[in-house]
C-alpha cells in the first residue's frame, strides 16, 4: 500500500487541504494525488448565459480588452466569446510571487472567441485530494458575476444526503452594476448537498454524475448552483442562477492532454 506523504487537514475554511512536511520543496506536490486535475490537462467549457426573460446574450470586449459588453447571441460570431479553457499548471508560479504559503494546484483560465483566439486570461486554483475537490469558477470580466455564487465544490463520503458548508468575504472588487452594484464586504453563506446520482448526456458520453445543489446567502440575496460531478471528468456541468435572476452555464466539451500535443 502507497503511504501519502502529506496528512490532510481543515483551514479556516473547513475544506481539507494537503500539509507537507517543510523538507519537501517538490512545487508540484499538490498536484501528484491528483485524479481529475492532472498537470498539463486543459479542461475546455461552453458557456450560455440567460436573463432572468431567458433571453441568451454572449459578450464581446470593445475597443481595448480591459472592457467588454453583453450582445445579443447570434450565427455571426465574429468576437463573441464563446469557450473558456482551465489548464492545470505544473508547480506554484505565479501564485507563490504573492501567496509564499499557496497551498493549492495552479489553474490557468483563458476566454476564447469562436476562433481560439484567447485575448486576456488570469490564473487561481483548486484543491483536490480524498476528502474533496474545490475549485474557482472562472472569474474574468463577464465571470465575474461567477464571485457571488457557490464555488464548485464536492465533499467526502460521495454519497446522496452528504451536507457540508462554508462561507466567504467578498469584496465589492467584484460589484458590476451589470448585474448588482454593492459597496464593503459581503459575508457570503453556502450551503450543499448531494441529492441524487443521474445520467447525463455529454460530449463524453452519458455518465453517470454526482448532483450536488448548492445555494449562497448573503445581504446581496440569493444565488444557487447545480453541479454535476463525474469521478473521471469532474465537473461536467455547471447550472449557475446568479444574483439578478439571470444563468450561466458551463458544459466540459472537451480534454485536451498538452503532454501529448508537446511530444
Amino acid at each position: 500500500m502507497i503511504q501519502n506523504d502529506y496528512s490532510l487537514v481543515l483551514d479556516d475554511d473547513e475544506i481539507w487541504v494537503e500539509q507537507f512536511d517543510s523538507t519537501n520543496l517538490d512545487t508540484s506536490r499538490y498536484n501528484h494525488n491528483n485524479i481529475v486535475f492532472k498537470e498539463n490537462i486543459s479542461f475546455i467549457y461552453s458557456f450560455k448565459h440567460f436573463t432572468k426573460d431567458n433571453q441568451r446574450l454572449s459578450f464581446k470586449y470593445i475597443d481595448s480588452i480591459s472592457d467588454w459588453k453583453f450582445v445579443p447571441y447570434s450565427n455571426k460570431k465574429d468576437g463573441l466569446f464563446e469557450k473558456v479553457s482551465i489548464t492545470v499548471m505544473k508547480g506554484l508560479e505565479p501564485m507563490l510571487r504573492g501567496l509564499p504559503d499557496y497551498n493549492q494546484t495552479v489553474l490557468s483560465y483563458s476566454y476564447l472567441t469562436h476562433n481560439d483566439f484567447a485575448p486576456y486570461g488570469s490564473t487561481s486554483g483548486v484543491i483536490e485530494n480524498e476528502k474533496n475537490i474545490w475549485m474557482h469558477p472562472p472569474r474574468d470580466k463577464y465571470f465575474k458575476i461567477l464571485e457571488l455564487n457557490p464555488f464548485p465544490y464536492i465533499k467526502a463520503p460521495y454519497k446522496v444526503g452528504n451536507t457540508w458548508a462554508w462561507s466567504l468575504s467578498i469584496g465589492d472588487i467584484w460589484s458590476d452594476s451589470r448585474w448588482l452594484a454593492w459597496n464593503g464586504i459581503v459575508e457570503n453563506s453556502y450551503e450543499y448537498e448531494i441529492i441524487k446520482k443521474s445520467r447525463l448526456d455529454t460530449f463524453f458520453g452519458n455518465l453517470k454524475c454526482f448532483v450536488i445543489r448548492s445555494k449562497a446567502t448573503s445581504r446581496l440575496g440569493e444565488t444557487k448552483l447545480t453541479s454535476y460531478f463525474h469521478k473521471k471528468y469532474g465537473f461536467v456541468r455547471l447550472d449557475y442562477q446568479n444574483i439578478d435572476g439571470s444563468r450561466t452555464v458551463l458544459e466540459l466539451i472537451d480534454i485536451v492532454n498538452l503532454n501529448k500535443s508537446l511530444n
